[in-house]
C-alpha cells in the first residue's frame, strides 16, 4: 500500500554528506513545514480571545476587568490543565511517526480524548462557581458578579480545547496542519465580523462578544472532525477503538507530568494577575496587567509555534533513532526564533506608547499600559526562547524534569519578588512584572544547561523503549492478511 503520510519530515540518506549551510537551510524547510501553520493557527484562535476582550474594554470597564479576571485566571487555569495533559500526545505521536507506527497515532490520540475529557468534566465547578470563587479570594463584589456570569459563556470554550490540542497535535506530526491553519483563519475573521455585528449592531453587549467566540471556535473544531474522520488520515487514522481504553495508565502518568509542566508556566501569570487585584485601583491595574500579558501571548503564539515544532522535530528523530539530527533541530529552531524575537522586542520598544489604546477607551487604563511598554518588550525577547526549550522537553519527554525547574523559578523565585517589589516599592505593577521577567530568565537559563548537557544517543534509547513497550498490533493489517490467505 502506498503511503499517504508526509515524510519530508524525516531526515535524507544524503544530509550527512550537505556543507553545514545546506543542512541549515533543509532543516529550515522542515522546521516551517510544522511551524509556518502552526504560527498562523496559534496566532489566530488565540487572536479570537484578544478580540473579545477589546470588544469588551469598548463595552464598559468593569466588564473588560471581568473578563481578564475569567481569561487569565479561571480559563488560563483549565487551558494550562488541558493543554499540559494533551502537550503528553505530542511525545507519543512524534515518536510515533518517527518509528512508521503510523496506526498508534490514532489510538493516542483516543486515549488523550478519554482523559481529556474526563479533566474537562471535573473543571467545570469553577466556572459554575466563578462568583464566590472570586468573593472568596477577596475579589470587589461587582467585579465578581460581572466576571461570574462571563464565566458561563467560557464552559463550551473549556470542551472546545480538548478536541482542538489533540487533533492540532495529531495532524501537525504528520503534516497535515495547512488544514487547521486553513479553519482557524477561517474562524478569526467570521469573529471579528460576528462580534462586529452583535455588540455595535444589534448592541447585545457581552452576550454578543462571548456568543461569537463560542461560534468560532466551535467552527474550526467541526471542520477538523470532517477532516480527520472524512479519510484524509488513512494510515493514522482507522476508526474508533477499544484499544483505545487499553494502556491508559502510561498515558495518564505522562499526561500528568505534562500537566503540571504547562500549568506551572500558565498559572504563574495567573496568579500575578491576583496579585493585581489586590492594589489601591484593582481594576485599573488588572486591566492594564491584562491587556499586556494578552499582548506578550499573542506574540509568543509566534513561539508556541516554533515550541510544536521543536517537539515535532525532536520525537521525529527520537523516533527515528537519529540523535545527531534531533540536536542539529534544536540549534536551529533556537536561533530562528530568537531573531524573531528580536524583531518583535524593537516593534514593541518603538509602538508600546500607542499600542494600549486598541484594547481601551480609558485613559488611565492606557498610561498604565504604556507605563509598562518597556518591560512588555523584554518579556518578548525572553519568549522567544523559552517555549522551544520546552518543545524539546515534550519531544524528549522530560515533562517532569521541567515541572520541577518551572516550580524553583517561577514559585520560588518569580512570584515572591514580584510581591516585594509590587508591594513594598513604589513599583507596583511594574514591580510585579519585573518579578515575573526575572523567574522566566532564571527559567530559561537552567533550561538552557539542560539541554546543553543532554546525551542525545541516551534519549534515543529511552524513546525506543517506551515505543516497543506501548506498541499494539494494526488490526487492519491483520484483516488483510487473513483475505488474502
Amino acid at each position: 500500500m502506498e503511503s499517504s503520510v508526509d515524510e519530508t519530515l524525516l531526515p535524507s540518506e544524503k544530509g550527512e554528506g550537505e556543507d553545514l549551510k545546506g543542512r541549515i537551510w533543509s532543516e529550515s524547510k522542515k522546521l516551517w513545514r510544522v511551524a509556518g501553520p502552526s504560527i498562523l493557527t496559534r496566532l489566530s484562535l488565540f487572536g479570537m480571545f484578544v478580540v473579545t476582550q477589546a470588544f469588551m474594554g469598548h463595552i464598559g470597564e468593569i466588564e473588560l476587568a471581568a473578563y481578564a479576571l475569567v481569561q487569565t485566571i479561571l480559563l488560563r487555569f483549565a487551558n494550562g490543565i488541558l493543554l499540559g495533559m494533551g502537550s503528553a500526545l505530542e511525545t507519543f505521536c512524534g515518536q510515533s511517526f518517527g518509528a512508521k507506527q503510523y496506526h498508534m497515532m490514532g489510538i493516542y490520540m483516543q486515549r488523550s480524548w478519554i482523559i481529556l475529557l474526563s479533566t474537562a468534566v471535573l473543571i467545570l465547578p469553577l466556572y459554575i462557581f466563578a462568583t464566590p470563587l472570586f468573593k472568596l479570594l477577596r475579589e470587589d463584589d461587582d467585579l465578581a458578579e460581572a466576571a461570574g456570569k462571563i464565566a458561563l459563556w467560557f464552559i463550551p470554550i473549556n470542551f472546545y480545547f480538548v478536541f482542538n490540542f489533540t487533533m492540532q497535535v495529531f495532524l501537525q506530526t504528520q503534516l497535515k496542519n495547512s488544514i487547521i491553519a486553513w479553519l482557524a483563519a477561517i474562524s478569526f475573521t467570521l469573529h471579528i465580523l460576528l462580534s462586529w455585528i452583535f455588540v455595535y449592531k444589534l448592541n447585545l453587549g457581552v452576550s454578543g462578544a462571548m456568543g461569537s467566540m463560542v461560534l468560532s471556535t466551535w467552527l474550526t473544531i467541526a471542520g477538523e472532525f470532517v477532516y480527520v474522520f472524512g479519510g484524509w488520515c488513512p494510515l493514522t487514522w482507522k476508526g474508533f477503538s477499544k484499544s483505545a481504553f487499553s494502556e491508559l495508565w502510561p498515558v495518564v502518568k505522562l499526561s500528568v507530568s505534562s500537566g503540571v509542566m504547562i500549568c506551572l508556566e500558565l498559572w504563574y501569570n495567573s496568579v500575578l494577575i491576583l496579585v493585581a487585584g489586590y492594589m489601591k485601583n484593582a481594576t485599573i491595574a488588572i486591566s492594564a496587567f491584562s491587556i499586556c500579558l494578552n499582548i506578550t501571548a499573542w506574540e509568543l503564539m509566534i513561539s508556541i509555534g516554533f515550541l510544536s515544532a521543536t517537539s515535532v522535530r525532536v520525537a521525529t528523530e527520537l523516533g527515528r533513532g537519529d540523535a545527531k539530527a534531533a540536536k542539529f533541530a534544536v540549534k536551529v529552531v533556537s536561533v530562528t526564533s530568537l531573531s524573531i524575537g528580536v524583531v518583535f522586542f524593537v516593534l514593541f520598544l518603538a509602538l508600546g506608547n500607542a499600542i494600549s489604546y486598541a484594547f481601551s477607551s480609558s485613559v488611565e487604563v492606557a498610561k498604565a499600559v504604556s507605563g509598562l511598554s518597556v518591560f512588555l518588550s523584554f518579556s518578548v525577547l525572553l519568549n522567544s526562547v523559552q517555549p522551544v526549550l520546552t518543545g524539546v522537553a515534550l519531544g524528549a519527554g522530560w515533562q517532569s524534569v521541567v515541572a520541577y525547574v518551572n516550580i524553583g523559578c517561577y514559585y520560588v523565585i518569580g512570584i515572591p519578588l514580584g510581591i516585594l517589589l509590587g508591594y513594598l516599592t513604589s513599583l507596583e505593577v511594574k514591580g510585579i512584572w519585573i518579578g515575573m521577567m526575572c523567574g522566566i530568565a532564571v527559567q530559561t537559563l537552567v533550561l538552557i544547561c539542560i539541554t546543553g548537557r543532554t546525551d542525545w544517543s541516551l534519549q534515543v534509547e529511552k524513546a525506543s523503549a517506551r515505543l516497543n513497550k506501548w506498541l499494539l498490533p494494526d488490526a487492519s493489517d491483520s484483516s488483510n492478511n487473513n483475505s488474502h490467505a
